[in-house]
């Protein structure tokens, strides 16, 4: 739709915002975009989207929305698609049509239409029934006339509403009364129209997400389209093309000068080096002014699918580098910029220096920072990698840096350099530095084809949102989005967002300072090395396995025809299959205790919480009260739709009383307060606004009770129990199951494709294409599952629209009764190891029924394997925790619903494995909790989890430790041996320390005993707060000057010094960069920070604290070999480091043959005696 800039604008905004529109044009055509318009169809892949606005015949600026194609033969065209915003208001019953003419008259000049349409309103009492509530459609001619009226309504709306929640029945009654009737939906006299206005919905739905809904437009769909000059384009979804089409992407990374220890300042650091890959194809550009030499072109290629061959351009300075990146990036033309945390560093920094230079960073390439400091632009997207790591890649916070994140998720180790060498690099050995730059480029870009491309494009076509937004907004707002395109399928009018309540009353009186509930049940059970192939001690109960012997035929039948859904009588072999089970499971009940090697399992819930969501029905407005149901027409006796579940409320609640905390309020209202702006009027108490009369209530209250009582909170935990209606429309069930099933059917399709890859070895053509959809369909998945699990925490989110904290507890309070009752039934049958939020991790006998065949006659599944463990514990849920109360939505018209019983909570076994690896806790009583090594059968490591090889900042001296001694436990053939196999790693290490690190060179041990620590704010910000890092900051001022503290991001790298003796550690942290430093200075300040004026001695090794690292690495032996050993009953492998003094305790009285024994074990129970009785 051609935009008309030729007509006159009187109004100065309108200038301005045709003057954007202008540049926005401007730009999209130097990416190639022009406007489309022909009657002629014409077919594209929808790769990005944008806001706008345009000029239409009447002079008019309407909004619009630009949706910016590209063909299957790389041509690309934009469209623009005019919409008039909208929002509802509800009225008082009968007052649509008045107020509807009201406002339509009062905001003649911004209403483009006004409607009264019928929508179905869950918080509407008998909703049920099929009642449907009015509500007045207002439609704008853009949204600049939307936010006007919304701002003038809105006031008005809130005042309302107070007064709807003060007014009560009686006075509802008397005014029905004094006007003569009691016929509650007859129209109230009121002359003012803005008071009958009593709420606004879907006010707040952004612009293009409320089109890409109404309109069901999503971004990575192929789309034809027709656009005429005078219409309104057509878009017409082409579901029968399935491949992507294959846009242009450029991933870049940058390198600067720095000052020693400081984080680059783009005040007067410059850019030296531009790497970046586009579509494969690698440059590097380098500004000669610092880089000493030219580069040639050479290639980088870490692994033979991420080829990497780079064409260098060396450039005199950095005004001709941003120049020839520039050109590039006009002559290339990509649709999708890819960097690695390029919001916080790449860009900012970039447009500093092209600002310095003079240029303008959106007039060069269409980029610029938006109110949420991200960098994006109209006719490309901006895909910055960090942002998916953080929120889909599931790697632990140490491993989400670029260098980490590649050797977990491309397997490869990069090249790593000293960030503080790298000035030094580009004087003397600039190809090493190039290397280093291009690397970044290439872990960046095939990190990005790899994962991110195909998991956001893959998101975007179910997100009502662009690219950008799919991938840098929460799981909880993706997960809204989605709700809201499914309730506008069923014409449900959206709730607005939970507002918070200010300083709320628990029933007491008391004010709330937070309340939640109880999460899922985590518990760490044991502690040590368990193998499958060294026996562990078994103590089982024989009844339990009585049991499962009673119910076999029960349990086989359930997991054939409920888990695998095959008809029993297509069955061959399953009297067969119950006897090999029972001959099996009564020799472990005829001989419990054994001795036996074990099998390691982790039994987990397939997709716990959503199917916890499935089969209790649960949803927001399924939670209801009395009042609720008492208004319900379906509520009879013989209608069974009210389920009744249990969840854990838990609140931290201030000891004073309403009484205290009143007059606090009273005394309140006769002070003063700081003005609103500097120099204006002292403000009183009603003067200031809610949430600051809040922030000052509390903050009063909070010191009168660290006063009046000592303390100032009490945490309150409650068990309540919330009513599930069990017939509320099940639009957000609906949406959870269709996902679920979706991502099953994904699944199924990835392995598919998968299997046909590996068939399509030595044809190119047909495995490229089996690969690309292996990974189309594999992304789909993923993307399912990223919104599947976030249904659960997203009404537990503040802010959110459909907000329930009673189903988040019901979620967690049932997730953790099943994970506990199951782990009841192991405790009697094997060994439960750590229990998780949705699995248990344990060891069974290596006699335990494992695997079954089953045979059918199917010619689909001939034959199926079942789990045996996890057919145990489905049965155990399906007795337990399946809803006979279930109510199917049968006929709409006549609200019939048909009973009947679900559950689709099914345990899911993974393993066998070949090792676990549990630490043990220091401290007497205490286990450590989601912290474990487990072993593959090739001895890889199937999952690592919370151990300090994996986070950011630990020792290095720790994290070396660690990575090597995991793998020493899988070495011996008994515990003893396994465990002298790790003494030999932690004796290697405890040498280095002992001695000194005699036989290392200075620079080895400095990695080793160093530690780094970033200050995420600048050094004035902590005040006097005590912390390694400050004390390290305050010494790098005093020696390197104040201005290197003045920002945040400072590097504190520092060794932890023997001197002063006495003094806190915090006191003894010394900056690394002092031993590098000038002799005469480093004398200096060493005899200044240590106090000790006659100090002779400046080796690192007669400084360093050596008793403080041998404790740290000490304390971390402990816990992974010492004290698990001392548990197995295992004697200590280290000698060197001793137990603590409570496990010592307890091994002495373990041993101690003098110790008199209770009473239980000298007798036993004489068996009952057998009496005769003659008649």
């Amino acid at each position: 739709m051609e935009v008309n800039y030729e007509k006159e604008q009187n109004d100065q905004s309108n200038f301005k915002r045709i003057g954007k529109i202008r540049e926005s044009d401007e730009i999209d055509k130097k990416y190639g975009f022009e406007h489309f318009v022909s009657e002629v169809e014409r077919t594209g892949w929808l790769v990005n989207l944008a806001t706008t606005e345009f000029l239409d015949d009447d002079r008019k600026l309407l909004s619009a929305v630009t949706y910016y194609f590209l063909e299957d033969d790389h041509n690309r065209f934009k469209v623009t698609m005019p919409f008039e915003p909208y929002f509802y208001i509800a009225t008082k019953p009968g007052m649509e049509k008045d107020v509807s003419a009201f406002l339509g008259k009062k905001y003649s000049g911004f209403i483009a239409n006004i409607e009264t349409i019928q929508k179905e309103d869950l918080g509407l009492n008998n909703h049920l029934s099929g009642i449907r509530r009015s509500y007045v459609k207002m439609s704008f001619i853009n949204m600049n006339e939307l936010m006007k009226v919304k701002r003038d309504l809105m006031p008005i709306i809130k005042k309302n509403i107070e007064r709807e929640k003060n007014e009560d029945a009686y006075t509802t009654m008397l005014t029905n009364y004094l006007i003569g009737s009691d016929n509650k939906t007859s129209a109230p006299i009121n002359t003012d129209h803005l008071e009958s206005i009593i709420d606004i919905r879907e006010h707040d739905v952004p612009f293009h997400v409320r089109v890409a809904i109404d309109l069901d437009i999503n971004v990575a769909k192929w789309y034809s389209v027709k656009c005429s000059s005078n219409k309104k384009p057509e878009f017409r979804h082409r579901p029968d093309l399935i491949d992507w089409a294959e846009p242009v992407v450029l991933a870049f990374d940058i390198e600067t000068t720095k000052l020693p220890l400081k984080f680059p300042d783009s005040d007067f650091d410059q850019i030296m080096m531009i790497s970046y890959m586009i579509d494969g194809q690698g440059y590097l550009i380098t500004n000669r002014e610092i880089v000493s030499e030219d580069v040639e072109d050479f290639e980088y290629t870490p692994k033979p699918e991420y080829e990497g061959c780079f064409s260098v351009f060396n450039e005199p300075n950095e005004l001709a580098l941003l120049n020839r990146f520039f050109d590039h990036v006009l002559e290339t033309k990509p649709h999708v910029f890819v960097t690695y945390n390029g919001d916080f560093f790449d860009w900012p920094f970039l447009d500093a220096r092209t600002t310095f230079h003079g240029l303008n960073l959106m007039k060069e390439i269409g980029f610029y920072k938006d109110s949420q400091d991200e960098y994006k632009c109209r006719a490309a997207l901006h895909m910055d990698c960090f942002r998916w790591v953080k929120r889909d890649s599931y790697l632990p916070m140490g491993s989400q840096n670029l260098k980490a994140c590649t050797r977990a998720k491309l397997r490869y180790d990069p090249v790593e350099l000293d960030p503080e060498e790298m000035c030094r690099m580009a004087r003397e050995k600039p190809q090493v530095l190039s290397n280093y730059s291009v690397s970044d480029a290439v872990a960046t870009y095939y990190l990005y084809m790899t994962y991110v491309n195909p998991f956001i494009f893959a998101l975007s076509t179910i997100i009502p949102m662009e690219p950008d937004e799919v991938l840098r907004k929460g799981s909880g707002t993706l997960c809204e989005a989605l709700l809201m395109v499914k309730a506008f399928a069923a014409e449900i009018i959206y709730p607005n967002k939970q507002d918070a309540v200010y300083n709320k009353l628990t029933g007491d009186g008391r004010v709330l300072d937070s309340e939640t509930y109880v999460g899922g049940h985590v518990e760490a059970l044991e502690s040590g090395v368990f193998r499958s192939n060294i026996p562990c001690r078994f103590r089982m109960e024989a009844d339990a396995y009585q049991s499962l012997i009673d119910k076999i035929d029960v349990t086989l039948r359930h997991a054939i025809e409920k888990e695998e859904k095959i008809e029993f009588s297509t069955v061959l072999n399953f009297e067969d299959l119950c006897d090999e089970v029972k001959s099996k499971l009564v020799a472990l009940r005829d001989n419990p205790s054994r001795l036996e090697n074990p099998i390691i399992y982790h039994l987990d819930v397939g997709a716990m919480y959503p199917n916890i969501i499935l089969t209790n029905r649960l949803q927001p407005p399924a939670i209801v009260n009395e009042a609720t149901c008492a208004a319900c027409d379906f509520n009879k006796p013989e209608v069974d739709c009210q389920r009744k579940l249990k969840w854990v409320w838990r609140a931290d609640v201030m000891p004073a009383s309403r009484n205290e905390f009143q007059k606090i309020q009273y005394q309140l209202e006769t002070e003063q307060f700081p003005p609103l702006f500097p120099n204006g009027p002292m403000r009183a108490f009603h003067e200031l606004t809610r949430e600051e009369q809040a922030q000052i209530e509390k903050k009063r209250l909070t010191n009168y009770c660290r006063k009046a009582y000592k303390r100032t909170k009490v945490t309150r935990q409650q068990t309540r129990v919330s009513t599930v209606c069990q017939r509320e429309n099940s639009f957000y069930v609906d949406t959870v199951r269709a996902f679920r099933d979706r991502r099953y059917e994904l699944k199924g399709l990835t392995k598919v494709w998968k299997k046909k890859v590996t068939d399509a070895r030595g044809d190119s053509a047909a495995l490229k294409a089996a690969k690309n959809k292996a990974v189309l369909y594999d992304s789909l998945q993923l993307a399912h599952k990223c919104i599947l699990n976030s249904f659960y925490g997203y009404v537990m989110r503040k802010g959110s629209r459909w907000f329930s904290m009673e189903m988040a507890g019901i979620v967690c309070h049932t997730g953790a009764n099943i994970i506990t009752m199951a782990r009841e039934l192991i405790e009697k049958i094997g060994r439960p190891l750590e229990l998780d939020t949705d699995g248990i991790w344990c060891i069974l006998p290596s006699t335990f029924p494992e695997n079954l065949v089953v045979k059918t006659t199917s010619t689909k599944k001939p034959q199926v394997v079942i789990s045996y463990p996890g057919c145990i514990l489905n049965l155990l849920v399906k007795e337990n925790f399946t809803n006979h109360q279930y109510n199917e939505l049968i006929d709409s018209e006549t609200c019939k619903y048909e009973k009947k019983s679900e559950n689709s909570i099914f345990f899911e076994v993974d393993g066998p494995y070949l090792a676990m690896l549990l630490p043990a806790a220091k401290e007497e009583g205490k286990k450590l909790k989601k912290r474990y090594v487990v072993f593959n059968d090739n001895k890889s490591i199937a999952e690592l989890k919370g151990f300090e090889v994996k986070r950011r900042g630990e020792l290095q001296l720790v994290k070396n430790f660690q990575s090597s001694v995991f793998d020493s436990f899988l070495n011996g053939t008994t515990l003893v041996e396994s465990y002298a196999h790790a003494a030999k790693v932690a004796d290697y290490w405890l040498d280095v320390l002992y001695s000194k690190g005699a036989n290392m060179p200075d620079t080895e041990l400095f990695e080793l005993i160093s530690e780094n620590r970033f200050m995420s704010k600048t050094l004035e910000d902590y005040g006097d707060r005590k912390s390694t890092s400050v004390n390290t900051a305050r010494r790098l001022a005093e020696f390197l000057g104040e201005d290197i503290v003045k920002n945040a991001g400072l590097s504190c790298r520092y060794i932890i010094s023997r001197k002063p003796e006495g003094a806190p550690i915090t006191e003894r942290a010394v900056p690394l960069v002092i031993f590098q430093s000038d002799a005469n200075i480093m004398r200096v300040y060493l005899r200044k920070w240590l106090k000790d004026p006659a100090m002779d001695d400046f080796d690192i090794r007669s400084i360093l604290d050596w008793n403080y690292y041998i404790e740290r690495l000490g304390s971390s032996i402990q816990k992974i070999i010492t004290i698990p050993a001392a548990l197995q009953g295992v004697p200590n492998p280290v000698p060197r480091i001793s137990h603590p003094d409570w496990l010592q305790k307890r091994l002495l009285e373990r041993h101690d043959y003098n110790k008199q024994q209770r009473i239980n074990k000298m007798f036993q129970a004489a068996p009952p005696k057998v009496r005769f009785y003659l008649y």
